[in-house]
């Protein structure tokens, strides 16, 4: 095997993770790890599917468990501690890498990121008993996107959000405006962690201290770029489910840097407003279903 092919063949086995007071050395030894090469990642990926082998797979592991730290780090703001998102995020790792083909012409990372946010948001949904409502797949959507929705309408983190904040999130969401209210109220009492809490309980070391690494991770870069460019070539397949007046009608109110309103399409078409806004909703619930069979049939999303 080539210099370029080879990995190191020290030990690849998976840090232990004790609990929030571990943290901080868990964080370190992590980084210690290698990140893969297309063609090393490659070459191990082939010989765990081909082989079974063991050393195969813990080093496809290994090498992106700061990937899923890094997505633990999104959803610290539910409270719980990163310790067990991480373990849970690391289960969705190694299923990610139990059921990689590598011959798919993908990196690991951007199939493995499905599961590890899959297995981190199965977690909070188990564990956060504030949320009893997040069972069906409209009310998970409604839980994981709320505060990013918030954030982007500037709407205040602690706070009741205005009618028409809870329309807008109502409408793009697909859900019923009082599971909005509802959500975000218990969003509020939930409360976030703050970045100054110590990561050991000797008081040395906070979670400033891990994000102060401004340095992008490889693997996050290439998951990131494959992804952006996936859901792109989705999108565009999907919208060949709508017809040509939903098309138009959403790509004028949701896929522009100046969307149309609802009066204005209403002449365009000689319809009323409301009827303009049930085709959008129609024409966007279409192309939800469409984007997640197509990401179904590529293997994209984790199975059950």
């Amino acid at each position: 095997m080539s210099n370029k092919t080879a990995v190191a063949k020290a030990p690849a086995t998976v840090p232990a993770l004790g609990g929030e007071a571990s943290l901080n050395r868990y964080l370190s030894e992590i980084r210690k790890f290698p990140v893969l090469t297309a063609e090393q990642e490659y070459m191990l990926a082939k010989r765990y599917q081909e082989h079974a082998d063991p050393e195969a797979a813990a080093q496809l592991v290994t090498s992106h468990l700061r990937l899923v730290a890094k997505i633990a780090m999104g959803y610290r703001g539910y409270g719980l501690p990163v310790s067990e998102l991480i373990s849970e995020g690391n289960i969705g790792l190694m299923q990610g890498v139990k059921k990689f083909e590598p011959d798919r012409g993908f990196r690991l990372a951007t199939y493995a990121m499905w599961w590890i946010k899959a297995s981190m948001q199965e977690f909070i949904l188990r564990s956060w008993s504030l949320v009893k409502m997040g069972t069906t797949a409209a009310q998970k959507k409604l839980f994981f996107n709320l505060r990013r929705m918030k954030k982007n309408l500037e709407a205040f983190e602690d706070t009741d959000l205005s009618p028409e904040d809870v329309r807008k999130i109502a409408t793009d969401l697909g859900v019923p405006e009082q599971e909005v209210i509802n959500m975000n109220r218990r969003m509020i009492m939930g409360g976030d962690a703050s970045l100054n809490v110590p990561l050991r309980e000797d008081g040395e070391g906070t979670w400033q201290d891990w994000l102060a690494d401004d340095r992008p991770l490889q693997d996050e870069t290439v998951a990131d770029a494959e992804e952006a460019h996936f859901r792109h070539d989705m999108l565009v397949e999907a919208m060949g489910s709508l017809n040509e007046r939903e098309r138009h009608i959403l790509t004028d109110r949701r896929l522009v840097d100046d969307p149309k309103t609802l009066e204005e399409l209403s002449q365009v078409y000689n319809v009323s407003r409301e009827r303009v806004r049930q085709i959008e909703v129609r024409a966007f619930e279409k192309l939800q279903k469409a984007m997640q069979r197509i990401a179904g049939e590529r293997h994209l999303l984790p199975a059950g």
